[in-house]
């Protein structure tokens, strides 16, 4: 981040770190190639794509499975930024200028995307589809609000809950803009981008103290990152799971009630 951008209240901080992470080579993830990647252990070809074409909970992909596969992409998720974050503390004193902020960066960059599949895999509509640099602030209210939900933050989870259920009621393939950006949910979302923002400073503070020896500094970052990534991780994963929106739903067919008997 610039000069200009740390003298700036938490809130902005944290959206400037949010949007340069979404910029960043490999955030963005591919929802329909990944749900394949995923799901092609445990499902038949049919049900991948019905969950592409619509929702793993469309396709009755059952909990377990889901389990399974969010489990494994938090293990590989966090054995990969755990490891970059090591290489960054290999340096020591001398580079910290310049391996806090990268290492930061990547940091919230492996957040997002494991933000992204867990929100794939529980039904969430695609949050990252095109390759444009630019987030709408539908999706920068939802990114808050997981990272949150990452941080431990009770409204945020109350939030997100709001959210899941909008999508639910309307069987929406995209964001509902309304909730997050001018609905009840939007000043949640400013609180808890603040409450990130003095999150993030203390992250960095704790970082730069790890990196000031180096080789040392490597082993200490690393651990660091892996002691906070993966109980984020699985923390955002177990409210995901805990909606209605990732609920198995009953398939829709052309048959039609009559006296309570199907003709």
């Amino acid at each position: 981040m610039t000069a200009k951008e740390m003298g700036e209240s938490p809130e902005s901080r944290f959206t400037a770190l949010l949007v340069g992470a979404a910029r960043l080579p490999g955030v963005r993830i591919d929802r329909d190639a990944y749900l394949r990647s995923a799901l092609s252990r445990y499902c038949t070809e049919d049900d991948i794509r019905r969950a592409i074409d619509g929702t793993p909970a469309v396709a009755n992909i059952s909990p377990e499975i889901l389990d399974r596969a969010a489990n494994e992409s938090i293990r590989y998720e966090t054995a990969k930024v755990s490891a970059l974050s090591a290489a960054a503390g290999i340096p020591g004193l001398l580079f910290l200028p310049a391996t806090v902020p990268a290492d930061m960066a990547q940091y919230f960059g492996h957040l997002l995307r494991i933000a992204q599949k867990l929100a794939y895999l529980y039904s969430w509509p695609d949050l990252l589809s095109d390759d444009g640099d630019e987030l709408d602030d539908a999706t920068k209210g939802v990114l808050t609000l997981f990272v949150g939900v990452m941080f431990g933050t009770r409204s945020a989870n109350a939030a997100v809950g709001k959210v899941a259920g909008e999508i639910s009621k309307t069987v929406a393939r995209k964001l509902p803009q309304k909730a997050l950006t001018h609905g009840v949910v939007y000043p949640v979302v400013k609180k808890v981008a603040g409450y990130l923002g003095v999150q993030m400073t203390k992250q960095t503070f704790a970082k730069t103290v790890a990196k000031a020896i180096p080789v040392v500094g490597a082993v200490v970052s690393g651990g660091l990152t892996l002691a906070t990534y993966l109980p984020m991780a699985t923390r955002l994963k177990k409210h995901l799971a805990s909606l209605d929106l990732t609920k198995p739903k009953p398939r829709v067919t052309d048959a039609r009630v009559i006296d309570g008997e199907v003709a």
